[in-house]
Formats: structure tokens, C-alpha cells, sequence
């Protein structure tokens, strides 16, 4: 999957990040839901989801909307400077991007953590070099970056109700911003795109669960402002991962933990607005929230910058306990 977040527009470059995404019943990874009187579900691993990472690439290499009809669950969260992307808007921008990798693109380092039984977070680092075009105009691709698709069973498929991507960069020497917190050649691209640039349609409506997930959102950003680690582990499920806004990928509950109680950030307050959620399944849901910070994190001053935060949250007797997270810059 290849993406650029200031390519053209924000929709469309948002949509790029699904090329990486592996066609539903491809075989290795297929399996049946267990019932209660059936084996347990079959397990992916990461690797077979990389595989069909790499499969889906060269479908959105050529511009084949049509692939990802079946790919993206009805349920995709995905969500680009705050607005939230539905399935449509994003078939309808992948068939309208061209790109041109000729040089070479490759998907690596594929770590797998799991939300539930059917349901599980692929993480993996792109590298590529090349560009890609859509409304006429064309941009170099970012590269490095980390990527993440959260992957959901559907009877004998798989969907995909995530995905996200963030330019793996330095927390020390974070690339220059254009005055309003994105890089500076993300700005102008931005500035250029002109009535392209209209807002997307918005995706699906709160979900009953969305009063229960912010509960548990500000409560685990509380915790972290706080260094809490004991009310972190309690608010967290056992199986957990975390990309951050600088394209760091944290692969379990300890590496999380360690980073969240470091001194790295040190905020003095927060508020967190504009949550919505989505059930994918009676025990996993999707929060989308954006939130904004007083303080600093890896010696950057992000006072003021908004952070876009997409959260799965896994049932846990009556508790719903952070599972992934994907933090995104604006």
C-alpha cells in the first residue's frame, strides 16, 4: 500500500493507504467462526496478511476500484484530517489515482497483534519511491512510513474496517510545518486543490456504543497524561498495540506501557471532541476522536496541534478495554 497525506487533496491521498489491503477470501488466511460446539477460529499470521497486502498493491497499482468492493467491510473506519471515509468514497478515489512505482515499493516488518478471536492489527513498514497522480497532479510518495490494517472475519473472509498510515520521522527533529502544524509541501498541496478539496461525505452515525468508548478514551489519555501505569494496565486489553503520531509502532502492552509512563511527554491538560463510534462486532468497536494537547511530546511543542486518534476497543466482561490505537498528526 502506498500513500501520501498531502498528495492532491486529503480524501484522496487518505484512500491511497488501502493498497496494501489483501483481497477477501484469498487463501491462507481463510477460516470459519468457530460456533460453540466448533474448533476455535483459525488464526492468521502476519505474514499471510502481508502477502495479501502485496497482492492488493498491484490491484491499486492499476487503478482497480472494483477489487475493493469485497476488501472493505461496510463497517471501514477510516479517517483523514478528522473527516471520517466511507467505503464509497474510498472505491470511488482508488479507481481515480494513477501511480507510478517503477523504482521499486516494498512491504516490511509485519508484526500482528490480536483485538479478539476474529479480529486482529497488521502493522508494517512501507518503503517506496515513486509518485502518484490524481486530479491532474502529481506527488512524490512519502517514504518511510508505518502502516496499520485492522483486519475483521466475515463468515470465511476477511475485511478490512481500518487502516492508517503515518511518515515514520524523527520525534526530535519533526519536518518543518507550513504554520498550521502539516509539513510544508502538505500545506500547499492542500492550499491547491481548490473545490477538489470539498469535504467528504460523512461516514456512519454515532454508534450506541460511542457515550461508552469516549468514557474509556478520556480515562486511558488521563492515564497517560498522568504516567499512571497501574490505571493504564487496567484500562487496556492483555493483547495491545499502538502506533504514535511519529510513525513509532509499539507491539504489546509493556513496550506501550513503558513509553506512556516515560517522561517523553509531559502535558498539561487535554480535551478530546468529535467521537464517533462503530460496532464491528456485538464485542469490538471502533472509536474515531479528535484530540488536542497542552504540552510536549519527544521535545516538539504540539500546544494547540490537533491529533487524530482511531482507537479499537475489545469487550471484556462489561468493561471495554483499549485494544489498538492509531494516532495521526493533522
Amino acid at each position: 500500500m502506498i500513500f501520501n497525506p498531502g498528495q492532491v487533496l486529503s480524501v484522496s491521498a487518505a484512500v491511497v493507504v488501502l493498497a496494501a489491503c489483501a483481497p477477501t477470501g484469498s487463501a491462507p488466511v481463510t477460516g470459519a467462526t468457530a460456533d460453540a460446539a466448533g474448533p476455535a477460529a483459525v488464526a492468521p499470521t502476519a505474514d499471510a496478511l502481508l502477502a495479501l497486502d502485496r497482492q492488493a498493491n498491484e490491484a491499486y497499482l492499476q487503478g482497480d476500484g472494483n477489487f475493493f468492493e469485497d476488501l472493505l467491510s461496510d463497517k471501514l473506519v477510516m479517517q483523514q484530517g478528522g473527516y471520517r471515509l466511507s467505503k464509497a468514497d474510498v472505491v470511488k478515489v482508488i479507481s481515480g489515482v494513477k501511480c507510478d512505482v517503477e523504482d521499486g515499493w516494498s512491504l516490511t516488518e509485519p508484526q500482528m497483534s490480536r483485538i479478539d478471536s476474529d479480529t486482529y492489527a497488521l502493522s508494517y513498514v512501507i518503503t517506496v519511491d515513486g509518485s502518484c497522480t490524481a486530479d491532474g497532479r502529481t506527488d512524490r510518495l512519502p517514504s518511510p512510513v508505518r502502516a496499520s490494517t485492522v483486519w475483521a472475519r466475515n463468515g470465511d473472509e476477511w475485511q478490512v474496517v481500518f487502516h492508517g498510515e503515518n511518515l515514520i520521522v524523527d520525534p526530535s527533529a519533526p519536518p518543518a510545518t507550513g504554520g498550521s502544524g502539516e509539513p510544508a509541501e502538505e500545506a500547499a498541496s492542500d492550499a491547491n486543490a481548490g473545490d477538489a478539496a470539498a469535504a467528504p461525505q460523512a461516514g456512519p452515525a454515532a454508534d450506541p456504543i460511542t457515550d461508552a468508548l469516549m468514557a474509556a478514551e478520556n480515562a486511558a489519555w488521563e492515564a497517560w497524561r498522568t504516567h499512571d501505569a497501574e490505571r493504564i494496565d487496567a484500562l487496556t486489553a492483555a493483547d495491545m498495540s499502538f502506533v504514535n503520531i511519529f510513525g513509532t509502532y509499539f507491539p504489546n502492552k509493556a513496550a506501550a506501557i513503558k513509553d506512556w509512563t516515560s517522561t517523553a511527554c509531559d502535558v498539561s491538560g487535554f480535551t478530546l471532541s468529535h467521537g464517533v463510534a462503530t460496532s464491528v462486532s456485538p464485542t469490538v468497536g471502533i472509536l474515531t476522536v479528535t484530540g488536542s494537547v497542552e504540552g510536549t511530546c519527544g521535545q516538539q511543542d504540539i500546544s494547540g496541534q490537533e491529533i487524530y486518534a482511531t482507537t479499537v476497543y475489545v469487550k471484556d466482561g462489561e468493561a471495554w478495554k483499549w485494544a489498538f490505537g492509531f494516532n495521526s498528526p493533522e
